[in-house]
């Protein structure tokens, strides 16, 4: 766990982890109410599919906070390690080309890990 920035590795410090997993909370808060509103009204599965955005706020910053790298700064070429909102920029082209890598990279799993959390109350036997 580096306390610097590394290009493409890591680009966040514990400030920003501990904001992002607040943020994967936050989604997980509300892909749990959402889900529970779905089994006491009995949600067609069609209408399942609507938990997919709160469990993007879930994954989204649960990725981020595990592999401490925000995708945001990664595309910016930006990068924290001081007090919230103090950002640095990146400077050498080959660090911003890895950290625009890794970001896309972030995005991707993101999407995936809650396309698959989508699917799996989509196939919910809920009636």
């Amino acid at each position: 766990m580096s306390d610097q920035y590394v290009a493409g590795s890591c680009n966040i410090g514990k400030a920003e982890v501990r904001q992002r997993q607040v943020v994967a909370l936050i989604g997980l808060f509300l892909s749990v109410s959402a889900l529970a509103g779905f089994i006491t009204t009995d949600a067609a599965p069609a209408i399942r599919l609507g938990i997919f955005l709160p469990l993007t706020v879930f994954s989204i910053g649960f990725v981020q906070s595990r592999k401490r790298f925000c995708l945001a700064y990664g595309f910016m070429g930006t990068f924290n390690f001081g007090r919230l909102g103090k950002i640095s920029r990146v400077a050498d082209k080959a660090a911003l080309a890895a950290d625009r890598k890794t970001a896309f990279t972030i995005l991707v799993q993101s999407l995936a890990l809650a396309a698959v959390l989508t699917l799996i109350v989509y196939l919910l036997p809920l009636n």
